[in-house]
């Protein structure tokens, strides 16, 4: 702003720094570089007309940096502004993670912003697999991130109860429910073939099976539909929960379709001008938006597309005050990007109010080959079959060592190992390794009592000031994984962090005779320890103290 007024940067790049937000702070991959840096010029060469290197010196010039532990700034390469910081800050990284605790590397950057994400949503027709568990994983931690960066998060969970799925699976339940009463009965074309199926007409039989056979054909399927749909969420939010995920608002498409949200969302379209009539069909002009062709609302028979029904569930998801709303949705749904974000631009939302992210298939090996899909639970490696085997903690670890939109193998092996070879174990085991030392009788006395800024200042092997720059890069480590969608920089973070604690403990003996330093090393030792246990909380995975 201050190069603006004096003009030495014009004035589109005052508005261009207004559309891009805050410049946040990055760390170099090569520490000699700074110690954070910006690219703010890089994003400011396009709006401006000017090399992003002259932007990035006039930046340089009109910096107020009076107050900061800054000793020096420079301009490298194409146009990025690095930041040395005084050797002193290190000190007070440490204290100032022991002093904030559990709030260590949070952020109010959110702050008054209302967002939804929406994640799982998994058909009630069937068991949950691996990839629902992978959705899981990621939503629930992106979550966890928003909230860490000071955002007002809900988590909801979209329950497709409605449509032809639905009567499919009623009908499936019944061709069983009257083979169990020695009847010859098919499943219908389409239909869910899984042994699952059998469990749910059984106990179907047990609660409902003397009404059904009272009951006229149709009355019983939709009767059965309903019931195994209610299985199937119960079975659902349970195996979540076990997962450590908990969701705020389980909405059910069918409850929506009775309220008329679907009748008001066409009529709102249709006011808008934005729909038209074509072969006895009403089709929504999403290509005005973007979308590579325009799509059907209503058939020529008078039945709404699956369209129709989406798009009204997001006009209800805004109407009840979120700026932004987040949907995580499977590796099948890439071509319903396009339609559902033109649609809420019909809707009058603006372009960025929605945000798609797909969630990319998992594969699990075991014994170096894919694993077998379970027959039982309708040919898929179902969720908690994982869990089962790996546990709660490495699934959910693992599922967030690759970036959402990439494939995913599942090393089922490496997951149940007990060595530093398994990631996770590796990232707990320096938690409960610090935990261990913290509990040593000559420890705990000086532990409790802390460092001074002389005796941090002792803190001066490489070891150490490379684990407490580390150490210092949490809070944008988490302001950049939530608004960049990056959930995996999480892990990643943590496994650096684990191998800095474990070169700093290889090198620097902690419990050493000389008392302030050996409460300096304590202290470093326990803020490691604090945001090891804050990191892997947003990860949604336990921090031991004894392994």
């Amino acid at each position: 702003a201050k190069a603006c007024c004096e003009g030495r940067l014009p004035p589109a790049a005052g508005e261009a720094f207004e559309e891009l937000g805050p410049a946040y702070l990055e760390v170099p991959r090569d520490r000699n570089k700074g110690d954070f840096a910006t690219t703010a010029a890089l994003r400011l060469a396009g709006p401006c007309g000017m090399p992003p290197r002259r932007i990035a010196e006039e930046l340089e010039a009109g910096l107020d940096l009076s107050g900061l532990p800054v000793v020096r700034t420079e301009v490298a390469g194409p146009g990025f502004l690095n930041f040395h910081l005084a050797p002193g800050w290190l000190n007070d990284v440490v204290a100032d993670i022991r002093r904030q605790g559990a709030a260590y590397g949070r952020s109010d950057l959110g702050r008054g912003v209302r967002v939804q994400v929406e994640f799982v949503s998994a058909n009630p027709t069937g068991p949950l697999g691996v990839v629902n568990a992978r959705a899981a994983a990621v939503g629930d931690t992106l979550a966890s991130l928003l909230e860490a960066t000071g955002f007002d998060v809900e988590r909801e969970y979209y329950i497709n109860d409605a449509g032809s799925q639905i009567d499919k699976l009623g009908r499936s339940v019944e061709a069983r429910w009257l083979e169990l009463q020695g009847r010859e009965a098919s499943v219908p074309e389409g239909g869910y073939q899984g042994e699952y199926i059998i469990d749910i007409a059984r106990a179907y039989e047990a609660e409902r099976g003397e009404w059904a056979r009272r009951a006229g054909p149709e009355e019983r399927v939709r009767d059965m539909a309903r019931f195994a749909v209610e299985r199937m969420v119960k079975t659902h939010r349970e195996q979540l929960a076990e997962f450590g995920v908990e969701f705020d608002v389980w909405f059910s498409q069918a409850r929506l379709m009775e309220t008329g949200a679907v009748e008001r969302t066409l009529a709102d379209l249709e006011a808008r001008g934005h729909t038209y009539r074509k072969d006895g069909a009403v089709w929504l002009r999403t290509t005005a938006f973007g979308d590579d062709k325009d799509r059907v609302l209503v058939k020529s028979d008078g039945e709404p597309t699956y369209v129709l029904p989406d798009i009204a569930y997001h006009r209800d998801k805004f109407s009840r005050g979120f700026r932004h709303v987040i949907d995580l949705l499977g590796p099948d749904h890439h071509g319903y990007v396009a339609r559902l974000k033109a649609a809420v631009q019909a809707l009058g939302y603006p372009e960025d109010a929605l945000e798609v992210l797909i969630v990319q298939v998992v594969r699990l090996v075991e014994g170096g080959r894919p694993a077998r899909m379970s027959k039982r639970r309708g040919q898929i490696v179902p969720m908690e079959d994982l869990v089962e085997k790996v546990g709660r903690d490495a699934a959910r670890f693992f599922f967030l060592m690759r970036s959402q939109d990439s494939h995913l193998d599942f090393d089922v092996d490496l997951a149940r190992h007990r060595t530093a070879d398994n990631p996770v174990y590796y990232v707990q085991y320096a938690h409960a390794r610090i935990s261990s030392i913290l509990r040593q009788p000559e420890a705990a006395a000086d532990a409790r009592a802390g460092a001074g800024p002389e005796e941090l200042a002792l803190l001066v092997e490489p070891s150490e000031l490379a684990l407490i720059r580390k150490l210092a890069d949490l809070p944008e480590e988490v302001a950049g994984a939530a608004l960049a969608r990056e959930p995996h920089r999480l892990t990643r973070y943590a496994i650096e962090l684990a191998t800095a604690f474990h070169k700093f403990y290889d090198e620097c003996r902690v419990l050493v005779e000389d008392r302030p330093l050996r409460r300096a090393r304590l202290a470093l030792a326990d803020a490691t320890r604090i945001t090891l246990a804050n990191v892997l909380r947003l990860c949604g995975v336990s921090a031991p103290e004894r392994m």
